[in-house]
């Protein structure tokens, strides 16, 4: 299997499909493209030659300052770099942790991360029955009976999108406080329930460190841009151990605009969960389990493993339709599948190639 999401060329080259013929349901990208702000300041950057002959900031002021208005975070305690991973790999460099917790199922570069740096990693499966959702004080116990020093969580969970609530996730980081345990949290998703962001936190929370991503939401992962938010003294080292000019001036303008673009951003939160509904409702319709879900995407429950896998290839082969296979998540039974959410025609598509797989009626009351 691919380890992620939207790699359409392997899909095509391993099925013998035409990768023109896909509808992509594995990534989890705004399906409404960026903001059309965004497409206007790129034309008019690369009309500006000055902008491709000067080097970068090297300090990203400018990204940083944007980052800070738009989350609420101070200036210094910001951090950006070319994707998740390069900043994670930095902070495990600058941090001394030796024994990591990782809850799973999870994002499998979690692991590969912690396990590059050396770092030791105890795996706590999370409970399928209460959706896969962190249970606090079970979590507080496997720390204390690993002797961990580090715990990586990430909220809304991928795959399965499961949100905690910010006051039961800031009182988990004050009792992990007590006990000298780091907390590295992924809001990779936030945006799509940014009063749950544990970003105002770090200021007084020196265990936290919260990574965020805006290339999700805003629909522009081909431009790499993360960012971390840490007190002064992790920052400064995460700074030292990241490669100079990591963003491109290009990506850093538009990350800017983005961040700017309230507009966008309101309709962005608004539509997506119209459209999540609609789509869980269609899908428990056709009796498949749904988890709770605060993000842009669904993690499917199939009957059996086999049910699972041969739904997944059948989409790619009849439907052109490609879902996550998710049977390379660690803690997670093979009879998953996750799909994104994407516009309303693409949703309906999916749903009734799943009515044909499934063998549900041609004649079913479709959720509106």
């Amino acid at each position: 299997m691919p380890p992620h999401g939207g790699q359409l060329d392997r899909i095509a080259e391993h099925f013998g499909v035409p990768v023109a013929r896909l509808l992509d349901f594995s990534a989890n990208i705004n399906p409404d493209g960026p903001p059309k702000s965004v497409v206007e300041a790129l034309y008019e950057a690369l009309n500006d030659p000055s902008v491709l002959i000067q080097y970068p900031d090297l300090e990203e002021r400018q990204l940083r300052l944007s980052i800070s208005a738009y989350t609420g975070a101070t200036y210094e305690a910001i951090v950006v770099a070319n994707g998740f991973v390069p900043l994670l790999d930095a902070v495990l460099r600058t941090t001394p942790i030796r024994r990591c917790l990782l809850p799973v199922p999870a994002f499998g570069e979690y692991r590969s991360a912690l396990e590059r740096a050396g770092v030791s990693v105890t795996t706590h499966v999370l409970d399928q029955n209460a959706d896969f959702r962190y249970q606090p004080d079970d979590l507080l116990e496997a720390l204390l009976i690993g002797q961990h020093d580090s715990i990586l969580l990430a909220n809304p969970q991928n795959p399965s999108g499961v949100l905690l609530e910010r006051a039961s996730l800031v009182r988990f980081i004050e009792r992990t406080a007590k006990l000298n345990v780091l907390v590295l949290l992924d809001e990779a998703f936030i945006d799509y329930s940014p009063e749950n962001s544990l970003v105002w936190e770090v200021e007084h929370s020196p265990n936290l460190i919260v990574f965020r991503s805006v290339t999700k939401f805003h629909g522009i992962p081909g431009l790499r841009v993360a960012y971390m938010i840490a007190n002064n003294t992790v920052d400064e080292g995460v700074r030292r151990n990241l490669s100079p000019w990591s963003i491109t001036t290009l990506a850093s303008i538009a990350v800017h605009t983005a961040l700017a673009d309230t507009a966008y951003i309101r309709h962005t939160l608004r539509i997506n969960h119209e459209r999540r509904e609609r789509l869980v409702a269609n899908l428990r319709a056709l009796g498949l389990h749904t988890y709770p879900t605060a993000a842009n995407f669904l993690l499917l429950r199939f009957p059996t493993a086999d049910e699972a896998q041969n739904c997944w290839e059948r989409l790619i082969l009849d439907h052109g339709i490609v879902l996550r296979n998710c049977s390379n998540f660690e803690g997670l039974d093979h009879n998953h599948l996750r799909c994104a959410v994407r516009s309303d025609e693409e949703n309906s598509r999916l749903i009734e190639a799943l009515r044909i797989q499934l063998k549900r009626p041609e004649i079913w009351p479709e959720v509106r």
